[in-house]
């Protein structure tokens, strides 16, 4: 086949038919696509054909063209060949450029690239051009990213800004310009914001308070859409998790300040990954305070100016070794370091490193060579590599210098080596013989004093009851006997009792000094370890073993090691799920996956990674050898644009891992989570299995979901669907360790809840590491848990079948004992216990928006709310009172927004065109009670203009319960046309609620069929007066009826949990909540509302 491109974005190709094609020649097949896309273009031809002009093609794009001849057999062989383009300059300009961050003085700006057909080539670079718009003199910056931050600007000043792309060719048209104004002087309180240090994955923070500046109200540094709080009187932070060779932008401001808190930006790419292994060692023992390791392979040492061979001591208890303080190199507090590396060493330095436990350096070296002696006692440029002491242990890293940019100190470190203990050489050991003499009777009678001590305790507690004085020594161990099915409480006992050697031992004091905590005063513990900035939870963390002690020879196998997503993430061997070996495979028996008891259940779980390319067949054989009937899943394939999971099931049909074939029968997409069902078979077997996947999508690229409300929601349908016979659930992220032990952790202690009323949250992270490595990978993750299961034990368990409704409300209806009022009120005011802190809505309170709001204490969250198109030079132009709220099966399902002021109408009309929502749900009139409730947003009769939209009155239907609208909505900047469909509800009364729920029903019924019907993809827009009150029953109604539908049961109490974390009082009122409840029952005998 030959390619021939011509200057009019156009190629010809021409073939010859195959020489040698068993049977007759039927036609050709021919697929082409960019090779940056994965969808290729299809195009079938007759026997006779052999050329084919493809047009439009795009300029500078590499294009890939597969042919294959075909008989009555099917396609042949493909021939494929690339062919590139020819490059021009940029037809068009960047798309979207927006700002991101303000100070006084910088301006972070945001945008995108071309669209795909107007590149025209690689975008080798982009200029920003910028200029005050009472000066004609324009600056210009270059940058390779698509985002920059300018600085050096005045305050209190209005800058013009466009951009425009380049290729080779040359540069592109200018974007159209957007305007921004930096912030006023007074407003700033910090000076000297500014990158201390950037290391791979973290990033120290550093800034200047004024000697005036005493408030203690914490500072706030904002990035990636995180934020993160800080002490008020503190002038650092270490920003930790962040992702290598990055590009990241951090804002600090202060709850204080007048215009929302912005004030000073500073941007940094963190360090490249140049030293992805560790040190090893090289000597056996550690011979007169000295110890040679092998130093790691650096990936690209033209990028370092200096390499530091840092040395971090570990203090020792009994033997053992304690939780090093830093998990990661990336985590150390890189202040003193910093300060030694520039002072450069000498003997003022030499005094400071003798703070015994303190991290420091032992040499610097401008080429790492490839052995280095720890405790050599020589200088290296000042730095003294002193001797190894006895009484601790060690960890090593490198860490490097980068040469550019020169004004950034960045630097990329090496993981931490194993462990350097200190230990006495043979030689030692047989110097001194009369010390065993000694010491070794001596230890066996203590031994064995211990062991009578035990029993005879024992004896005592089974004859007697504790008194007080013995209730504190003995009182723990027994209550863990009562319990001594569950595999957590079976090791706090044997970690309390004389003589145990329990394998998996953790740290005895950090167990007993963290018992099970009782349902009652969970929420005051948690309060506990919040204070001063959660300092006790870091501590309490940082305490809890990390389990490393225990062998992974198989993961270590050069066999097996390509089977490891993660270097460091390994499978135990004592408790590794081990396949039945296939006849003369290697490490056939080996997958990275480890057992992992749950409530009184030994191996209730097998926690995994998510499987690679070459380990599927491996992991559906661990399915099917274990007769697991549910997998969960943490992670999408894909966050960050990184790999997270290769999809280990078929799209559709059937495929063949290894010896088991996987047949996808049904895929349910919900709101936060996918639940897909499986059939299975074993090649050679008669048998077949049905397993469902519960793939989890709301868990957030970075850190924790904000609110625990849908992951209980997703553990609870798990567990629902989950056979009681199963074989262990089988659960992954993308390590298997993080967030897939935040799920086991979290569905552990659910069930222990139920049966002992208390959680042991810290004792099941502890025996989970004994199992698996990281298992809790990160605080917050560790802090989530907590929040999770404190929601839980308040919220109760809420989810009633459907068939019980009837019973359920009868019993809401009444009084408990011991209260005064019904357990429908009860219920109802447990939704308004969490109260929504300020700092969450950023946008409504500014200013400019303020006026925006039909009720100043109903405002959307900055996370959830609806943005607009921001309108150059229009402050605030982006902002409207409205919120994206989730349905049952699809995110962002729902607009809730305030019936719209006269003030607001054309930002409504901008909203349903640029979210392309074309229907609107009206729950009020204009006036109720003598008061407008709502503008009158649409015509009456002639078109009108509202801004940049011209809306034509179609038709108008009056209906028993409701008038529908019909509008054609023109854009006059480019002539677009819509239809948009007004549902107003007139049944609603003036004060109170419907005295039935039935015609509310049907009215949802039909909005729902007409969306059905239109097939528009967008959201639906509903408002009342506020757009919380009417509006939150019907989409609390929306969502409960449809899963009433399709799993028979229904959580009210839940449901609207989860709306009222997407917008404030949504259900405002407990009228409206039994109304809820009134309606879903009546909906129970007339399931057929959507089926016609």
């Amino acid at each position: 086949m030959m390619v021939s491109t011509t200057a009019m974005n156009t190629a010809l190709l021409q073939w010859q038919p195959p020489k040698e094609l068993p049977g007759e020649l039927l036609g050709y097949r021919l697929q082409y696509r960019r090779a940056d896309e994965a969808e290729p273009s299809v195009m079938d031809f007759g026997k006779d054909r052999q050329h084919f002009t493809v047009i439009g093609l795009h300029k500078g794009a590499t294009y890939v063209f597969q042919l294959a001849a075909k008989n009555r057999a099917g396609l042949g062989e493909e021939f494929e060949k690339e062919v590139t383009t020819p490059e021009d300059i940029p037809s068009g300009f960047p798309q979207n450029l927006r700002v991101i961050g303000l100070t006084t003085s910088t301006t972070e700006l945001t945008w995108d690239p071309p669209v795909l057909a107007e590149r025209n080539g690689r975008i080798t670079s982009y200029s920003v051009l910028y200029r005050d718009i009472n000066s004609q003199q324009e600056l210009q910056n270059l940058t390779a990213d698509t985002r920059l931050t300018l600085s050096g600007l005045k305050p209190d000043t209005t800058y013009d800004i466009k951009v425009r792309a380049r290729t080779s060719k040359g540069a592109g048209p200018l974007s159209p310009s957007i305007q921004s104004r930096t912030m006023p002087v007074e407003q700033v309180f910090a000076k000297n914001f500014r990158v201390a240090a950037a290391m791979k994955t973290s990033v120290l923070l550093s800034w200047e308070v004024p000697d005036s500046y005493k408030s203690a109200v914490p500072f706030k540094i904002l990035y990636n859409g995180q934020s993160v709080e800080v002490d008020g009187h503190s002038m650092r932070k270490l920003i930790a998790d962040l992702q290598p060779n990055t590009e990241y932008s951090f804002v600090l401001m202060s709850r204080g300040s007048s215009a929302g808190g912005l004030q000073h930006l500073v941007s940094i790419r963190t360090a490249p990954d140049l030293l992805p292994h560790k040190p090893l060692p090289a000597s056996a023992y550690v011979e007169d305070g000295r110890f040679t390791l092998s130093m790691p392979h650096v990936q690209d040492p033209s990028l370092i100016r200096w390499f530091y061979i840092v040395v971090v001591p570990v203090d020792r208890v009994g033997g053992s070794m304690l939780a090093p303080r830093w998990s990661t190199p990336e985590e150390l507090e890189l202040d003193e370091l910093l300060e030694a590396i520039e002072q450069g060493g000498g003997e003022r330095r030499r005094r400071r490193q003798a703070e015994r436990l303190k991290p420091y350096v032992a040499a610097q070296v401008d080429v790492l060579p490839e052995t280095f002696t720890l405790g050599d006692k020589k200088s290296y440029r000042g730095f003294y590599n002193r001797p190894l002491s006895p009484d601790l242990s060690y960890q090593c890293f490198v860490l490097a210098s980068l040469k550019e940019p020169m004004d950034q100190k960045r630097y990329a470190s090496s993981p931490y080596s194993d462990e350097i203990v200190v230990q006495v050489t043979p030689a030692q050991q047989q110097e001194e013989p009369e010390m065993l003499w000694v010491t070794g009777p001596v230890l066996a009678v203590i031994l064995i004093i211990l062991i009578v001590i035990a029993i005879l305790l024992f004896k005592r507690k089974r004859t007697h009851s504790p008194s007080s004085k013995d209730e504190q020594s003995v009182g723990l161990k027994d209550s863990l006997l009562a319990h001594s099915s569950d595999p957590v409480e079976m090791r706090r006992l044997n970690y309390q009792t004389p003589g145990s050697s329990v394998p998996s031992c953790p740290n005895i004091s950090s167990m007993r000094d963290h018992p099970p905590i009782p349902i009652t005063d969970l929420a005051d513990n948690i309060e506990r370890l919040k204070a001063n900035d959660g300092l006790k939870f870091s501590q309490e963390y940082e305490s809890i073993d990390p389990g490393q002690q225990f062998t992974w020879e198989n993961s270590n196998l050069e066999v097996n090691k390509p089977k490891n997503r993660y270097a460091n993430v390994i499978a135990y061997d004592h408790s590794r799920v081990i396949l039945t070996s296939i006849d003369a495979v290697p490490g056939s028996d080996y997958i990275n996956a480890n057992y992992i008891d749950g409530y009184r259940k030994q191996n209730a779980y097998i926690a995994t990674q998510g499987p690679l390319p070459e380990t599927m067949g491996d992991f559906w054989r661990m399915v099917w050898e274990q007769r697991t009937a549910t997998v969960v899943m943490m992670t999408r394939l894909e966050e960050k644009s990184r790999v997270k999971c290769d999809q280990y099931w078929p799209a559709r049909g059937t495929e063949t891992y290894g010896l088991i074939q996987v047949t996808l029968l049904d895929t349910v997409e919900l709101a936060t989570y996918t639940v897909r069902t499986f059939a299975l078979h074993k090649s050679g077997s008669s048998e077949k299995r049905e397993l469902r996947q519960f793939q989890f999508m709301a868990w957030p690229d970075h850190g924790v979901p904000e609110y625990p409300t849908p992951i209980l929601a997703f553990l609870r349908r798990v567990k629902a669907c989950n056979p009681l016979d199963a074989g262990p659930m089988v659960v992954h992220c993308s390590a298997g360790v993080g967030r897939t032990g935040c799920f086991i952790v979290i569905d552990a202690m659910l069930e222990r809840m139920k049966h002992e009323k208390t959680v042991d949250i810290y004792g099941h992270v502890t025996c989970m590491r004994s199992q698996r490595n990281y298992m809790v990978q990160t605080e917050d993750q560790y802090v989530f848990i907590h929040e999770a299961l404190l929601e839980a034990a308040t919220c109760g368990h809420t989810e009633v079948p459907a068939r019980s409704l009837y019973a359920h409300i009868q019993k809401l209806g009444q009084v408990p004992p011991g209260e005064s009022v019904t357990a429908m009120e009860l219920e109802f005011k447990l939704l308004a216990s969490s109260k929504a802190h300020t700092s969450r809505f950023i946008s409504a309170n500014l200013p400019c928006n303020k006026f925006k709001n039909r009720l100043v204490n109903i405002m959307p969250y900055e996370l959830t709310r609806v943005c607009l198109q921001p309108i150059r030079g229009v402050e605030g132009s982006d902002y409207i009172n409205a919120s994206f709220l989730d349905g049952y099966r699809q995110q962002k399902a729902y607009i809730a927004t305030q019936g719209p002021l006269a003030e607001s109408t054309e930002d409504f009309w901008r909203m349903l065109w640029e979210h392309n929502s074309t229907i609107i749900v009206m729950l009020t009139r204009l006036r109720e009670m003598g008061r407008e409730k709502c503008h009158q947003y649409w015509p009456a009769e002639r078109s009108a203009r509202y801004q940049y939209f011209v809306v034509d009155p179609m038709a108008e239907y009056n209906m028993p319960q409701y008038i529908l609208r019909e509008f054609k909505v023109t854009d006059a900047r480019d002539g677009q046309s819509r239809t948009i469909r007004q549902f107003q509800f007139t049944d609603w009364p003036e004060q109170g609620v419907p005295k039935t729920g039935e015609g509310f029903i049907d009215f949802i019924g039909q909005v729902h069929k007409t969306k059905e019907q239109f097939g528009q993809d967008g959201p639906i827009t509903v408002h009342c007066s506020a757009g919380v009150g009417r509006t939150g029953v019907f989409i609390t109604l929306s969502i409960v009826l449809e899963r009433m539908r399709y799993e028979g049961v229904v959580d009210m109490f839940q449901t609207v949990k989860t709306l009222r974390t997407q917008r404030p009082a949504m259900v405002q009122t407990e009228d409206q909540y039994q109304l809820c409840y009134r309606a879903a029952l009546e909906y129970l005998g007339s399931f057929d509302h959507y089926a016609t």
